[in-house]
């Protein structure tokens, strides 16, 4: 057309909202089209498709900025995307939390014919996978096996005859290492080949995987990575030592394994894409697999090699195929797993083993069997809330950085949280070097959760635990002592001036019930200062209230509360901001209903 020239339009790209959209549009309209629309009225036709359109590209600009978030672990919001970032990072998500402690078992064992000591042949083995149930209905199982014969258990009389005043019974007491949560099972039937094939089990709030086994018999092992192909397993020891030393630890090929995924309380197992034809059973990696390839020359300057050839297998592992999975799992009966002294006295179900039990009178048998008691002397803790978003990143962040070996104190933080969940999970952890020791002795701190959520020291069979598992990332020529953290108490006092003509009883409830909430949500990390500032944030931020004039913190003492002695107003900052405690020590608003005050002027 004679005299058409293209319009060049300058486009904006810093417009991203509703109101900067649609003022770029009407200014481009008005510039573009003055002849073509002229009416901006908010009733005409074309405000309407000015609004439509600027509707559309508030929401898509919003949605791309929260899909570039959600990409990146430090910005992401939503739990499930951290997790997965997490994963990438080679963060393991543990799967439902557990609890794990000791149990006191007590049976009655028949004297021997002479009276003097109980007969070794009526002394029984309690087998691990033993059921006991505590008063909240939570249900606890036997992870190891319990020898009623070994010397070092305790024995006393328990009854006499009262004409010869021989024994006739005595009372064994042992113990045994149980974790929260029973044994179950699903069956899965498995088609044709399928690379890295994914299996979801379709209950909820597992612990752990136990056992996989397909219909042939063959059984599949869990390790941390697809790549890792060598295990290392217990059997039982049976030789003189058997008391000091219950099992033996051997190197065992994996060529059958699988990974486990947790997340939101469902849980996955992924395996490889290997097959039965590419099977390696070789424990120790092929040297022609770890030396350099050189090729065309008849010498070598570089005597370095790849270590990642180590690890390197056939396909990453077998792939179950036309075949069903038999996948047992260990679950939570309840969502709170940790028991209080003395909570634990049910015995649900007992797998008692008697040696040569053909020879043995079947009425002393069943007496034994049936006068079977436990007890947990000591509380059965753990962790029983889930990771937040936020202590998942930092819990990532930590698991990257230490590369499964422990240098720094945050290197021993992350594996303490990285710890299996069957072994126990501590609410908290702190490590401090021992300023005291001479040596690289390192003091660690850690504190759990009670039946009520509450902090409280943590038992000595997590503590030995923790202990075992670190000694494996530890460097060589440090020392590893684990203390339990101490709890410092706190209630909370206000005072704020309301606005005029309002009800000041109904404002103070609804400031009390804002400042409960924010605090019933907030657990403090061992060494977090209590920061007074976010009292004031709350207060200021509920409706009717015009100012805050005071804020006092105090330390709640009592039976109900920690007798951890500690002066809050000699470590209040200058500024009054901050409240700062020991590194060993955490703040908890024990009773947040009751030890929240305040007052409405």
């Amino acid at each position: 057309m004679p005299g058409y020239r293209k319009k060049t339009v300058p486009i904006s790209y810093t417009s991203r909202d509703y109101a900067t959209i649609k003022n770029d549009l009407v200014q481009h309209v008005k510039r573009y089209y003055p002849d073509s629309f002229q009416d901006f009225s908010e009733n005409s036709f074309g405000s309407l498709m000015l609004d439509t359109v600027s509707y559309v590209g508030d929401i898509l600009s919003f949605y791309l900025d929260y899909s570039v978030n959600e990409s990146f672990l430090t910005t992401a919001i939503e739990y499930d995307n951290v997790v997965k970032l997490s994963r990438q990072m080679g963060y393991t998500q543990p799967g439902a939390l557990a609890s794990t402690g000791i149990l006191t078992f007590y049976i009655l064992v028949t004297a021997d014919s002479s009276g003097i000591e109980p007969d070794s042949r009526y002394m029984p083995l309690l087998k691990r996978g033993s059921k006991f149930t505590g008063n909240s209905g939570a249900i606890y199982t036997l992870t190891e096996d319990v020898d009623f014969a070994n010397p070092s258990n305790e024995i006393v009389v328990a009854t006499t005859n009262s004409t010869t005043g021989l024994p006739t019974k005595y009372a064994v007491r042992a113990f045994g290492t149980v974790i929260s949560g029973e044994s179950k099972s699903e069956s899965h039937e498995i088609g044709d080949f399928q690379r890295f094939l994914k299996v979801d089990i379709d209950d909820t709030n597992i612990t752990e995987v136990v056992s996989v086994i397909d219909s042939s018999g063959h059984k599949y092992h869990e390790v941390d990575y697809l790549t890792q192909n060598v295990i290392y397993v217990g059997t039982t020891n049976k030789s003189a030592d058997k008391y000091q030393t219950p099992q033996i630890m051997k190197p065992m090929p994996v060529p059958r394994r699988y990974v486990v995924e947790h997340n939101r309380g469902r849980t996955s197992i992924q395996f490889g894409f290997g097959s039965d034809n590419n099977l390696s059973t070789d424990v120790i990696s092929d040297p022609s697999n770890v030396i350099l390839d050189v090729h065309g020359k008849n010498y070598v300057t570089d005597k370095s090699f790849d270590p990642t050839n180590l690890i390197k297998t056939d396909k990453l592992g077998v792939v179950p195929t036309n075949t069903t999975l038999t996948i047992t799992y260990r679950k939570n009966a309840t969502s709170n797993v940790n028991a209080s002294t003395n909570a634990i006295s049910v015995v649900t179900f007992a797998d008692m083993m008697f040696e040569n039990v053909s020879s043995l009178d079947a009425g002393e048998v069943n007496t034994t069997r049936a006068s079977l008691e436990c007890i947990n002397e000591e509380p059965i803790v753990g962790n029983v809330t889930s990771p937040t978003s936020e202590e998942l990143k930092y819990r990532a962040y930590g698991s990257f950085s230490s590369q499964n070996r422990a240098v720094t104190r945050e290197d021993y933080k992350s594996l303490i949280y990285n710890m299996p969940a069957r072994f126990g999970s501590p609410k908290r952890a702190s490590v401090l070097r021992d300023a005291n020791s001479m040596s690289r002795n390192l003091n660690i701190y850690v504190l759990s959760e009670d039946e009520n959520r509450f902090l409280v020291n943590s038992n000595t069979t997590l503590k030995n635990n923790i202990k075992t598992w670190l000694s494996s990332y530890k460097m060589i020529n440090d020392t590893i002592d684990i203390l339990d953290g101490r709890v410092i108490n706190i209630g909370i006092t206000f005072q704020a001036v309301s606005q005029i003509n309002v009800n000041k009883y109904e404002i103070l409830e609804r400031a009390k019930s804002e400042l409960v909430r924010h605090f019933a949500q907030t657990k403090y990390d061992l060494g977090e200062p209590f920061r007074t500032g976010d009292v004031f944030k709350v207060l200021k931020n509920v409706e009717g209230i015009l100012d805050v004039t005071d804020v006092t913190i105090g330390r709640k003492i009592g039976s109900l509360y920690s007798d951890y002695y500690y002066n809050l107003d000699a470590n209040l900052t200058p500024d009054g901001r901050l409240i700062k405690i020991p590194e060993f020590a955490a703040y908890e608003i024990k009773y947040p209903n009751t030890d929240i005050v305040g007052t409405i002027l």
